[in-house]
């Protein structure tokens, strides 16, 4: 379309006849009442779109896992979709007599399929798992996860992809107005903006996912009937039916900025994960905080006159590329920022969303609406461009996952894909001046070291760092020497300083199974769980960990020899389970941040129906959950749904710290009683002790010590309420009350959960307990409780005699309930001992307080005699 017919006024528009086929239509004229109504349906059209996307992310991470390939796999396969829709139905959609037909059936399409891909999705990922098996290779891996959602998702997605050329035709028509283009497509990705907030934050934690379908269905119908109902008729645009050529310069503009935008926004939310939260909040704030950048620009460049000049394009070119050297630069900021604004919760959360994304991709949206408007004047749609700009968005992600991130690092990959923008300034003498600037800044920021997201503590060091397309793993030790592994510069996985307390993790449901062979470990950390598991006799283990930058750290916490006695898989835990075919006498899940995105889905009933069906008989069942990292509704969820599949279920507690507690929900696949004696016997075989005596397991009495509740006291503790599903993953939802948790005293919920639960000896015993035993036993829960209540009262870091005058008196007390309970009568001969070198008297007052508690106990006593020995 020429400049000149390009200005034909809106009159002149409204009064023409078109020829077509020998036949001449006059376009019927729509009233300003039908206009008005195409504002909502353009915006509910891509309110659903976004919609979907989110919903269709979560069932795909689910049944294809959260490997990275899968991942890439299932985005690639999503705008494969688009670009196929766009390129199909240009065609008929600028011939077709009415666009308004055309579009009220493709939203008709996707509402159908989106309500049929509620059990098609799950269905697929069933069948796929077991046919690429646990440990595929990474092309099978992404051609299986880009191959699902493409053909699955076929029919929905390839209807999306005409949707836009559809509304661009209906509404052109409407107001007269061949030039319009970035217009519809700011307004349809406003709508995705209120999409992706709505459903993220509203619809899904109101109603599920597929709940969120069908909502999601309901306004597509809304959308085909409104259409179906303003149809005013044949009108048919003979400068449409042409459909001219594309230069190949556009045609290679379009696909590369598809292709750079996408891997911004992937490069962006890569690094923001490191500073954030990393919630399905989170995901959704930045993925809005982009699309609305994108709206923004493609209205504003629609108001500002719609000039396609090379000019318009050299200055958008050259404006994006600086704003994205901008957000590099800012980067080593926003953890600060963040920080500091963490009191804000999801807000501020959003407003650093907004520092990363607003101005690049609303220069950004301002570019794609001048190139859209170029390929409508030569083509007279938009179903071309959007096509080849769906087509780079589907090869963005495996570039910058496998290509950009490992090659270059997150933060070099941004400032290459800004340099990658100038090379798109079209050919004119003044691109030099356009591109100066950018250039410039890049080189500045080039001549600097990349700068690191990892925070370090005063006194501390970085000793390691692993960066990959999923995560940024490091190894930091603080001042005291104690070394940590971080992901993604937030979540600990555990140090040195944790050793002893993950070797019980491994301990306590090996130990609980009469004679175990196989065990299988999900998730591993720093592998010291794992490495516990090997120290039993006649254990074979093997590891299932998501993230290889933390398998490849792990021998900087454990011995190298030991990790070669274990066989680790890099997968997605999920996936694992389901495509195994193997039994396991003892399967332990490790603790898993419940905020973080993706996490929730690793406590839903259906992962643990698909634990049990992989444990042989007698087979035992462990999953260890963070009470310092947990709020009390999402821990009563969790367990609510564990009993709907392990009804013999209990709760167990792995060490008495009121630091980092932590509790076992223990779920046998056959009910049977505990059979005492061969506990007893078991742990004083020679092999087995030497195992389990430096880790505090001197008698069956301190093992069952950590016993919590049985079936009928959880079931009570956790009461009425939703459980954590794949449909409606309550943990997920409850993200923000799961991250404001961590700000509380960590103790916080051991504390509600002991209090509300009253542990009962004839839920573990069976009647041919002696009763003795039982006595002993309650005797030990009771003192257990206090010690914990007196680990909470403590308040501050008292060291040295401070630490003895607060903390004893309660220690003593907790003797005085249980003389067996080794965990407060160890501390306080170590402050004995202490006190004997520097205050002889306040010594022997301390020994002579613990002799009275513990009168049978000789260690205090003969520690009293060589302190005052008699007369």
């Amino acid at each position: 379309m020429n400049a000149d017919r390009a200005s034909t006024t809106a009159a002149d528009l409204d009064h023409a006849t078109i020829s077509l086929a020998g036949a001449v239509i006059a376009p019927r004229p729509i009233s300003r009442r039908q206009r008005l109504i195409l504002i909502p349906i353009v915006t509910a059209s891509g309110f659903a779109g976004l919609g979907y996307e989110i919903v269709w992310t979560r069932q795909l991470a689910l049944v294809l896992g959260t490997e990275m390939m899968a991942v890439l796999g299932a985005v690639s396969g999503f705008f494969a979709g688009l670009a196929l829709g766009a390129f199909l139905l240009d065609g008929p959609i600028r011939r077709a007599r009415s666009p308004w037909r055309i579009y009220a059936v493709l939203e008709a399409v996707i509402g159908i399929w989106g309500i049929l891909c509620i059990w098609l999705l799950p269905g697929a990922g069933r069948l796929l798992a077991p046919l690429i098996g646990t440990e595929p290779a990474l092309p099978v891996l992404w051609g299986a996860s880009f191959a699902l959602p493409m053909l699955i998702l076929a029919p929905a997605t390839i209807a999306m992809g005409g949707t836009l050329t559809a509304i661009e035709r209906i509404v052109s028509n409407a107001w007269s107005n061949q030039r319009i283009s970035a217009g519809v497509y700011g307004a349809n990705t406003a709508g995705a903006v209120a999409g992706a907030l709505v459903s993220a934050f509203v619809i899904l934690p109101a109603v599920g996912l597929a709940g969120t379908q069908i909502l999601l269905a309901a306004v597509n119908a809304a959308c085909a009937f409104a259409a179906y109902r303003l149809d005013p008729g044949p009108t048919v645009d003979g400068e449409r039916a042409r459909g001219g050529a594309v230069p190949i310069r556009l045609t290679v503009t379009l696909f590369a900025t598809g292709l750079l935008g996408i891997a911004f926004e992937m490069l962006v939310v890569r690094l923001a994960a490191q500073v954030l939260q990393d919630t399905i909040y989170t995901f959704a704030g930045l993925l809005a905080a982009y699309l609305l950048g994108v709206a923004l620009g493609g209205l504003a460049w629609q108001r500002a006159g719609s000039k396609t000049s090379d000019t318009s394009l050299g200055w958008l070119l050259a404006g994006t590329a600086l704003s994205i050297l901008a957000t590099a630069a800012l980067a080593p900021a926003i953890a600060g920022i963040a920080e500091a604004a963490a009191d804000q919760g999801l807000a501020s959360e959003i407003a650093v969303a907004l520092a990363l994304f607003l101005v690049p991709s609303a220069l950004m949206g301002a570019t794609f609406g001048l190139l859209l408007q170029r390929a409508h004047d030569h083509r007279g749609t938009l179903g071309y461009a959007v096509g080849i700009n769906a087509a780079g968005a589907c090869v963005a992600p495996l570039l910058a996952a496998q290509i950009l991130i490992p090659s270059l690092g997150t933060w070099l990959a941004i400032v290459v894909v800004a340099l990658a923008y100038l090379v798109l300034l079209p050919l004119r003498r003044a691109a030099i001046v356009w591109g100066a600037a950018p250039a410039l800044a890049a080189g500045v920021l080039l001549a600097k070291p990349a700068p690191s997201m990892i925070r370090v503590p005063a006194g501390g060091s970085l000793l390691a760092v692993r960066e990959g397309p999923m995560a940024t793993a490091s190894v930091v030790d603080d001042a005291s020497g104690a070394k940590y592994l971080e992901v993604n510069g937030r979540f600990r996985m555990g140090g040195t300083s944790s050793m002893r307390s993950d070797y019980r993790q491994a301990m306590l449901p090996l130990l609980l199974h009469p004679a175990p062979r196989e065990a299988l470990f999900l998730g591993l950390g720093t592998g010291a769980t794992l490495i516990g598991g090997t120290k039993l006799p006649s254990v074979s283990v093997h590891g299932v960990e998501l993230s290889q930058e933390v398998v490849d750290l792990m021998p900087r916490f454990v011995d190298p020899q030991d990790l070669q006695r274990a066989r680790i898989s890099v997968a997605d835990a999920r996936r694992y389970v389901v495509a195994d075919t193997a039994l396991h006498d003892v399967i332990i899940a490790d603790l898993f941040h419940p905020a973080l995105d993706g996490s929730g889905a690793l406590y839903t009933r259906e992962h643990f129906e698909a634990i049990r069906k992989r444990l042989a008989p007698q087979g035992i069942f462990c999953q260890w959950l963070p009470l310092y990292q947990l709020d009390a509704p999402s821990l009563r969820a969790i367990i609510r749904s564990f009993l709907s599949v392990y009804p013999e279920g209990s709760a167990w507690l792995n060490h008495y710290s009121v630091r980092t507690p932590m509790l076992a929900l223990i779920g046998p696949r056959d009910a049977a009683p505990l059979d005492l004696a061969a506990l007893r016997t078991r742990l004083d075989t020679p092999d087995v002790a030497a195992a389990i005596r430096p880790l505090g397991f001197q008698s069956p009495l301190d093992l069952l010590g950590q016993y919590l509740a049985g079936p009928r006291a959880l079931s009570r503790f956790s009461g009425t309420g939703p459980m954590n599903t794949d449909d409606f993953p309550f943990v997920t939802f409850d993200a923000e009350r799961n991250v404001r948790a961590l700000s509380a005293p960590p103790w916080s919920l051991l504390l509600e959960t002991i209090r509300s639960i009253r542990t009962e000896p004839e839920e573990l015993l069976d009647t041919r307990s002696s009763g003795d035993f039982q006595r002993r036993l309650a005797s030990y829960w009771e003192a257990r409780n206090r010690f914990i209540e007196a680990g909470a009262a403590l308040r501050g870091e008292p060291r040295g005699r401070a630490l003895i005058e607060a903390a004893a008196p309660g220690l003593i007390e907790t003797l005085r309930l249980s003389p067996e309970f080794d965990p407060a009568y160890q501390p306080l001969l170590s402050m004995a001992r202490a006190l004997a070198a520097s205050d002889r008297p306040a010594a022997r007052r301390l020994l002579e307080a613990i002799v009275s508690a513990a009168p049978a106990r000789e260690e205090a006593a003969q520690m009293l005699r060589q302190i005052a020995p008699a007369p």
